[in-house]
């Protein structure tokens, strides 16, 4: 078994215009003095990483992994959830969705795809550059707006879509391996890989490639009403992420698991501050350090209630509190009895 690393942060929702969140050195420093030990870094913002540039120099890379040293901590992974987002989306969401393009591809559908697999293919060379082993996105979704379905789906539909899911995302997994990289799928609702099945369905289609790993979050899984310490029972071997974020589902007799059309602090099931929901993360803890998980745990702070600073200080004490140091010995090595082959013999009574 392998002690959990951390705590880390996903640096995505603190980054803003005002200092300490508008650098690298700034948000660094802010994070470190928190007790965080790793940043999960999001790769649009140029003030932070620029991708393109990490893909193709290791001299840039190298130096942003110093600079992030220097204030004594490591980048975990690197995150392309809005670019992951945009290599599959269904016309029904082009507009709301073209506010994660470049300016460039906005309006033109086919473009947008073809920057985010670049993207993608950039992230992929940009982690080998920085000595990562693990990268953290979505999947997109052709499907989504069919989860529910009425009017009745067509027969075949949802094996097309995964069909051309897995056609977009080969030629990427692809090139993550040549890297020796983990595409870690956050499943989550929106994307088309949300639950087991459909992630199952997606590595059917993707030939169970090795590279189509997971991102654990169970806060989505609470959302679902789904069990999320089974789930870690049944994918353990390829989870590769994880994310600690919190979420409760209160059900009333107005609303209930699709509660969307309300405000999120109204909602039936929503995010909240770690420690403060009702996941239980000493279980999660423990069921990863047995199964061997050598990632991070990255604390993801979505909260509606909260503020984000003092969920951030909460959150890398709680999850200092949960990572188990583990065991080099057995609870009872003090009474071993020692023992050989001739001896195991005389106590079964074969000798």
């Amino acid at each position: 078994m392998t002690t959990i690393q951390g705590p880390a942060v996903f640096l995505a929702q603190f980054i803003g215009d005002e200092a300490p969140f508008n650098s690298l050195d700034g948000i660094c420093k802010w994070a470190a003095n928190l007790g965080f030990k790793g940043v999960q870094m999001p790769t649009l913002d140029k003030r932070f990483i620029d991708l393109k540039l990490a893909a193709e120099s290791k001299t840039y890379a190298d130096e942003l992994t110093a600079q992030v040293a220097s204030h004594g901590l490591v980048i975990t992974e690197l995150s392309t959830h809005l670019q992951g987002q945009l290599v599959a989306v269904n016309p029904a969401y082009d507009s709301l969705f073209d506010a994660f393009a470049a300016n460039e591809v906005k309006g033109n559908p086919k473009a947008r795809t073809e920057w985010a697999v670049q993207q993608m293919m950039y992230a992929a060379k940009a982690s080998q550059n920085l000595g990562l082993n693990a990268h953290a996105t979505f999947s997109g979704s052709l499907l989504w707006h069919t989860f529910h379905p009425w009017p009745q789906r067509p027969e075949g539909l949802v094996d097309d879509g995964f069909t051309e899911l897995a056609k977009r995302w080969t030629p990427i997994l692809n090139e993550f391996d040549n890297c020796g990289v983990d595409v870690c799928y956050e499943i989550h609702p929106g994307e088309d890989l949300f639950d087991g099945e459909t992630y199952e369905m997606f590595l059917d289609k993707v030939n169970h490639h090795p590279r189509a790993c997971l991102l654990y979050d169970p806060s989505h899984f609470v959302l679902q009403q789904l069990d999320y310490i089974q789930y870690i029972d049944f994918y353990h071997e390829r989870i590769k992420a994880f994310h600690v974020k919190d979420a409760e589902f209160n059900p009333t007799g107005k609303q209930g698991t699709f509660g969307g059309y309300q405000s999120w602090a109204n909602r039936a099931g929503r995010y909240r501050s770690p420690g403060d929901g009702q996941v239980d993360f000493k279980r999660i803890f423990s069921k990863l350090t047995q199964y061997d998980y050598k990632g991070w745990a990255v604390m993801e702070w979505e909260c509606c209630i909260k503020d984000s600073e003092t969920g951030a200080r909460e959150g890398a004490e709680f999850i200092k509190n949960h990572i188990i140091p583990v065991t080099t010995k057995a609870f009872d090595d003090f009474a071993a009895s020692g023992g050989n082959q001739d001896f195991n013999k005389t106590i079964l009574g074969l000798s």
